[in-house]
């Protein structure tokens, strides 16, 4: 067992790698323990729990059983539960959330960490697929970044280009530190019945994901389209999922980033049980210190490149996932 509250405060002060992999070991061994459908997955692929003390040994669980199984570590009870995005015909992925201050922790604590004090910005949510369902953590999160300013601008948009497009031309005019923050499909709608061109204090960040309303195309095309019709120089990504509580973030170019506590490894797409060197393109495995209730080792099914200096890149999908709202295909 380990001391949830202690484990919670040391994540959100992890200073070295040490720190991280020590810290990881722990959550391990105790979620190999107290979480059913990871224990049986870990002695599915024998794995032997008291013989991992390299976090490059650790078993990542393929993201696919938070479609079917209900991923809970310890004696918990769920205070709400995300639901994933996608197209209408899919299975959504559910992560069972005992604790969502956890969840505004980290992600408020990443957020200051990338683009420093929420309250100063307006934020403009352009993300109609995700609310027209429940259970978006998205929605969840940049509902709670507009109520940390309360900035009467800030708000959703669902339909309503028109007061956006206003709303817009306000911060243009006035200087207002702002974010625009969509899903892809419709950036691209909005860019071409309001192709507006945006100063310096105004960051446009998608989040990727097509929901069948479009054509898949690849972030470079996205970003090239979307600069030139907003006229800016550079695109923001925020790259996140249902089934983690931490966020990586792009400020141009597509390469992201992470806080402390998260960490990416890519694996071999021929043996998932080999992990790659920096350079090297294949399946992105995910370390999410914040999933203490979850399971904190994910297999995605992103495909991707790490650099030396821990940031990566998304550069599509495996041939057999999903189309998921927080990827793009290769086109």
């Amino acid at each position: 067992m380990i001391d949830i509250a202690r484990f919670k405060e040391s994540i959100f002060r992890i200073s070295s790698p040490d720190e991280f992999n020590g810290l990881a070991l722990e959550l391990f061994q105790y979620q190999v323990q107290q979480n059913p459908v990871y224990a049986d997955y870990a002695r599915f692929i024998w794995r032997d729990p008291m013989k991992v003390s390299d976090i490059g040994k650790i078993p990542f669980l393929p993201i696919g059983f938070f479609k079917t199984q209900e991923i809970i570590t310890g004696d918990v009870r769920p205070g709400k539960i995300f639901r994933s995005s996608g197209t209408s015909n899919m299975v959504p992925s559910l992560h069972y959330i005992h604790d969502p201050g956890l969840y505004e922790w980290s992600f408020l604590t990443t957020f200051r960490q990338f683009y420093g004090d929420p309250a100063k910005y307006r934020f403009f949510g352009l993300l109609p697929s995700y609310l027209e369902r429940k259970g978006s953590s998205l929605v969840y999160m940049v509902d709670t970044l507009i109520n940390q300013g309360g900035h009467t601008e800030s708000g959703f948009h669902l339909h309503d280009h028109n007061l956006l497009a206003e709303r817009l031309d306000l911060m243009n005019s006035t200087g207002m530190p702002a974010i625009l923050l969509g899903v892809s499909f419709a950036l691209l709608d909005f860019s071409e019945e309001y192709p507006i061109p945006m100063k310096e204090n105004i960051i446009i960040m998608e989040t990727g994901g097509m929901k069948g309303r479009r054509e898949e195309i690849t972030r470079e095309e996205l970003h090239r389209t979307l600069c030139r019709r907003f006229q800016k120089n550079a695109i923001h990504s925020e790259y996140g999922m249902t089934e983690l509580l931490s966020q990586a973030y792009s400020r141009e170019g597509g390469r992201f980033y992470t806080p402390p506590w998260m960490k990416i490894m890519i694996r071999d797409i021929q043996d998932p049980f080999s992990l790659l060197p920096p350079g090297r393109s294949g399946a992105i495995n995910i370390i999410d210190l914040a999933n203490i209730h979850s399971c904190a080792f994910i297999e995605t099914q992103d495909i991707g490149r790490l650099h030396d200096d821990g940031s990566f890149e998304v550069l599509g999908r495996t041939d057999t996932s999903d189309v998921r709202g927080c990827s793009l295909l290769i086109s």
